[in-house]
């Protein structure tokens, strides 16, 4: 195994948090047990297949990677693939005169174990020269035997089954390589490929199931440089947005990884992911389920019966865990999970008086905003109340009663910020008999700056 320099290491350590989600995402799905139709097909995200599994298959064999990096003098890349690798269990019981038979439910005290796909982590990783790929593309290999092995079941101290785990020949292949980009910082382009190389084609009767278990699952990247830098791919400097956008990027999306202005490290993802992602620190342990919603899932998975959460405990040892960690969430936690806002504006303290007992979201407790006399820029002219605009709605983002208001004119009433920092115009409709009564009740129709036009002489 290459020996990551401790630097590099402390930095891909740190980085692993992000990447062990994408691993992981999806792996197991609310109710967590292998019985639930949502678990009967699984493995979504970076799977690459062994090549003769087909060409007009959805899934593929490869994935490219490009990005733009500025690399020092005497610099060394650190590469890191990661997958998982389907690992098939068969649950077999022991039987009167002491051999076993393969069923398709074990029961026990407190599980209920089933045949299902375990998912073992996998790493290939590399360390070499940036100079090194400069000389010509750098291929290597790698091979993951085939293997067996058994665990008993044992209860009450008595064997009462077995678990058999067998594990397919995995064979891949890393490509690297790079190329100097022109401009007016030195950055070279580096290409990175995986590819499944499996020698496998499927018989007539195996479908998907055949493939998996010679596949590699979620098959994402870590890289990293030494001393130098990458450039994001999503948002890179002006000087190199020509070099970035000719990069190709299939199956996999890079995305630098650590904390807020890092730039050393880069993770290419099958999830399509925003420069710095970060796991909410609120999360209390990882659910597993794509697109978590942590509140809703610990709850629901709290509610489970008893016979459900045997059943879960007994389908993968990650959704035990699960099950263990929503049975003794504290009150505490959940409620750190309860409505929580990210990216407010900073709100200046009130001033003393009888209006601090206002809460946070309401406008008067913020004396940077004040809806009757704040004005927004729209077609280079100030709008704020009681300026006259035409109602433009937008078709995407805009419900059919809005629709029918294209054309009509209307009076701005005030100017509203919310706590996404987006600006909303609330408006009444000229020539709307009840346009008084709404505006005594504070009922106003809502419109963003692209949706109206000044109108002159307002």
């Amino acid at each position: 195994m290459t020996v990551i320099p401790p630097g590099l290491a402390a930095r891909f350590t740190a980085a692993r948090q992000i990447a062990d989600a994408v691993l992981l995402e999806g792996y197991v799905l609310y109710p967590y047990r292998a019985s639930s139709a949502k678990n009967r097909l699984r493995w979504q995200f970076g799977v690459l297949v062994p090549p003769g599994y087909g060409k007009d298959r959805a899934e593929h064999s490869y994935q490219r990677t490009e990005c733009l990096m500025e690399p020092r003098g005497g610099d060394r890349l650190a590469v890191e693939l990661r997958f998982l690798r389907a690992q098939r269990r068969t649950v077999q019981q022991t039987t009167a005169d002491g051999s076993f038979e393969t069923v398709e439910r074990l029961s026990l005290a407190d599980r209920v174990l089933v045949p299902w796909d375990e998912g073992v982590e996998e790493r290939i990783e590399l360390l070499l020269p940036v100079d090194e790929l400069a000389d010509g593309e750098v291929v290597r290999a790698f091979r993951l035997l085939a293997g067996a092995d058994e665990e008993a079941v044992r209860e009450d101290g008595r064997q009462v089954g077995r678990l058999l785990r067998r594990r397919e020949q995995l064979d891949g292949v890393l490509r690297l390589s790079t190329q100097e980009v022109p401009g007016p910082c030195r950055a070279v382009r580096l290409t990175a490929v995986v590819e499944n190389t499996a020698d496998w084609r499927p018989p007539d009767d195996t479908g998907r199931d055949g493939a998996l278990p010679r596949a590699l699952v979620s098959a994402h990247l870590l890289l990293g440089l030494e001393r130098g830098s990458f450039l994001s791919v999503t948002d890179p400097p002006e000087w190199a947005r020509a070099a970035v956008a000719e990069c190709r990027n299939e199956h996999t999306w890079p995305v630098l990884v650590g904390g807020e202005g890092r730039d050393d490290i880069l993770l290419s993802s099958p999830i399509i992911l925003e420069d710095h992602p970060q796991v909410a620190p609120e999360s209390p342990g990882v659910l597993y389920d794509a697109t978590e919603i942590d509140e809703i899932l610990a709850l629901r998975t709290a509610a489970l019966t008893d016979q459900e959460k045997r059943e879960a405990r007994g389908t993968d040892d990650r959704a035990g865990a699960v099950i263990d960690l929503a049975d003794s969430m504290p009150a505490e936690v959940l409620e750190r999970l309860h409505g929580t806002v990210r990216a407010l504006r900073e709100v200046t303290a009130p001033p003393a008086g009888p209006d601090t007992d206002r809460p946070w979201w309401d406008p008067g407790n913020d004396p940077a905003v004040d809806p009757d006399h704040d004005q927004v820029l729209v077609d280079g002219r100030q709008v704020g109340a009681g300026s006259r605009v035409l109602l433009k709605p937008g078709r995407r983002r805009t419900d059919a009663q809005d629709l029918f208001l294209h054309g009509r004119t209307a009076l701005v009433e005030a100017v509203l910020h919310d706590v996404d920092g987006s600006v909303h115009l609330a408006v009444t409709v000229e020539g709307d008999p009840g346009a008084d009564l709404w505006r005594a009740q504070g009922r106003f129709r809502y419109f963003q700056p692209d949706e109206v036009e000044p109108l002159e002489g307002a």
